[in-house]
């Protein structure tokens, strides 16, 4: 049925979600049965008017869930109906396979570890109080175990300088919110972080890109920026940069920190990854903490069902204004999760976890190097994301649905790009999440064989 047109308007959640949801039903309802053929990719995309990529990601959440299969050039098609309980889980209940998350490690101690910290916290004379409402900003105990992390890597932070947020995100919420306004200029790298993305737009910032190579934005084009126009802040993710993997140098980031001194700059670093290297650099909040906003976040070194981050302010004062800010958006981070996570980094637990996260990572890595060509991909010693340019010719939404049906993440580059007009293709991979190794394998072979030049022009995945 090439004609067929799914009814969104009852739907809700992201459209890739609700084209899936959709096309379950119609199999339910029988308006779509056993080998009917679906329109290709491109063709419903241009009739539901959306992106190609939301289309791609819908299939392959339907594939997922066994309702379609793909055959090669002949396009996609429903398959034969098994018990409905065992075709598939219900969609609410999947993660977003576009997300970077943690790699999922056999045997690891997280789980092991927060059932053991939780219920001592919890056995204490006051341990119900974790499971109430928290002051505004976080307990102070929480707080002060994100501070010495910090002060640990060379960043002043005291108690009343640190916030607890429900995670990195609702972090930079809360800095767009109190420190920006619509029409303020923010220097980013060609390509940001979406959910840095959609809050420029939310608040009516302007994104400027700049100039980057391999150790993230060239500090002297970003001083040119300044030169040539005002500009508030620059947003930066120092160690291991998502999508691009790059990586500052202590040199690097003392550039930048003086050119953020010489023109004034708010400095917003999303520290995200900047404690899995067994030896981490030091921040700029070290070296520009006058001006700097520094976010260390546990969603990329363990879990991001654990919603816990610290976001140190440039001063006291800056920090008890954002703290009511933290407060009006998600009222405060999950307290018992938050208590566990300073536990841990008040001992050496913490250190032990991330090592564990780091392990697995350096071990997934020796995968790509077997699976890719050097030269082929970017990628962080100790991260598990990958960042390819393709060649010209690539369609990366076509490897992406490709790699989905490995069960990895992969989403095409210009999701990440704050001008598309003037990217080429690319391609995000995790390495990470719940894909287990021999499936890894399997997928990073695959795609060793899609980002070669004239691989997706001589083939059809729709």
């Amino acid at each position: 049925m090439q004609s067929w047109k799914p009814d969104l308007t009852t739907l809700t959640g992201p459209k890739y979600l609700a084209i899936a949801r959709a096309l379950a039903r119609d199999v339910d309802a029988g308006t779509l049965v056993p080998g009917d053929r679906l329109p290709p990719q491109r063709a419903l995309a241009e009739v539901l008017g959306v992106d190609l990529t939301t289309v791609t990601r819908a299939y392959g959440e339907a594939q997922r869930q066994g309702l379609i299969e793909g055959d090669g050039r002949r396009g996609s098609f429903v398959r034969e109906r098994r018990d409905a309980a065992q075709a598939r889980a219900p969609i609410v209940e999947r993660i977003d396979p576009g997300m970077n998350a943690p790699p999922d490690i056999p045997g690891m101690s997280l789980a092991g570890a927060f059932r053991d910290t939780a219920a001592r916290l919890l056995a204490n004379g006051d341990g119900m109080g974790l499971l109430q409402y928290q002051p505004a900003g976080g307990q102070p105990s929480v707080r002060e175990a994100g501070a010495a992390l910090l002060r640990a890597r060379g960043v002043e932070a005291s108690e009343d300088m640190v916030l607890v947020s429900a995670g990195g995100q609702q972090a930079l919420h809360a800095i767009f919110s109190a420190e920006l306004k619509a029409g303020d200029r923010l220097a980013v790298a060609p390509f940001a972080y979406p959910g840095l993305l959609a809050l420029a737009r939310r608040y009516g910032v302007i994104l400027c890109p700049v100039r980057m190579d391999g150790e993230g934005i060239d500090p002297d084009a970003l001083d040119a920026l300044c030169t040539g126009e005002p500009v508030q802040a620059v947003y930066l993710v120092p160690t291991n940069d998502n999508p691009t993997t790059a990586t500052m140098s202590p040199g690097r980031r003392t550039a930048i920190a003086e050119v953020a001194r010489r023109h004034g700059l708010m400095v917003i670093e999303d520290d995200a990854y900047g404690q899995l290297p067994e030896r981490p650099i030091t921040p700029i909040a070290a070296l520009a903490p006058e001006r700097t906003w520094h976010i260390a976040s546990v969603s990329k070194i363990l879990s991001p069902g654990l919603r816990v981050a610290w976001l140190r302010a440039p001063d006291i004062g800056r920090a008890w204004r954002l703290a009511a800010d933290l407060h009006e958006t998600a009222i405060m981070a999950p307290p018992l999760n938050a208590a566990v996570v300073a536990d841990w980094a008040e001992g050496d637990m913490l250190h032990r976890l991330i090592g564990e996260v780091r392990a697995e990572a350096r071990g997934r890595g020796a995968l790509v190097r077997q699976c890719l060509a050097e030269g082929r991909y970017h990628r962080h010693p100790d991260g598990y994301h990958l960042w390819i340019p393709l060649p010209p010719d690539a369609d990366a939404a076509l490897i992406a649905q490709a790699l989905r049906s490995q069960g990895m993440s992969a989403i095409p580059g210009d999701a990440f790009a704050v001008d598309r007009s003037t990217v080429g293709p690319a391609l995000r991979v995790s390495i990470g999440g719940l894909v287990p190794r021999d499936r890894l394998e399997r997928g990073l072979r695959l795609l060793g064989a899609l980002i070669v030049p004239d691989a997706t022009r001589k083939i059809s995945l729709v």
